[in-house]
């Protein structure tokens, strides 16, 4: 007896498809967003890259390449995708972009000491983190 039912949309080819393009789709949407931090000098470009390439890595062997391969970011992605390492110059310029978010927020929003205490505890954590990677050959 033939049925008329619609094709089961949980296969697993078309699992693997739409989960594809998902990963392609956050690679690009995290490329857009680092292109925006290297033009904004309070928004971060490196981690954005780092994720894209994570997601081109499960999605477009093509354009993970093409990241690992970028003559400005290729360098720093190879080192954190080898290393887990950060350069020099890049975690000095995070913890100055860190720093200098902090003196935006307290002087714009003006916090309140426990907002202020929080947010200078996260981005110190942040800075923690960075600073205790290994440096970039």
């Amino acid at each position: 007896m033939a049925t008329d039912l619609p094709a089961d949309p949980l296969k697993p080819g078309r699992l693997r498809a739409a989960a594809r393009f998902g990963w392609l789709a956050l690679g690009a949407l995290f490329v857009a967003l680092g292109v925006i931090g290297a033009l904004l000098p309070l928004m971060p470009t490196t981690i954005f890259l780092i994720l894209a390439a994570g997601c081109f890595a499960r999605s477009s062997p093509r354009l993970e390449t093409w990241l690992l391969d970028h003559p400005r970011f290729g360098a720093t992605l190879r080192a954190w995708r080898r290393d887990r390492a950060i350069p020099r110059r890049a975690k000095t310029l995070a913890c100055l972009g860190i720093a200098a978010g902090f003196g935006v927020f307290l002087v714009t929003a003006t916090p309140h000491m426990p907002l202020a205490l929080g947010a200078a505890a996260a981005m110190a954590g942040c800075a923690l983190f960075i600073l205790t990677r290994p440096t970039a050959r």
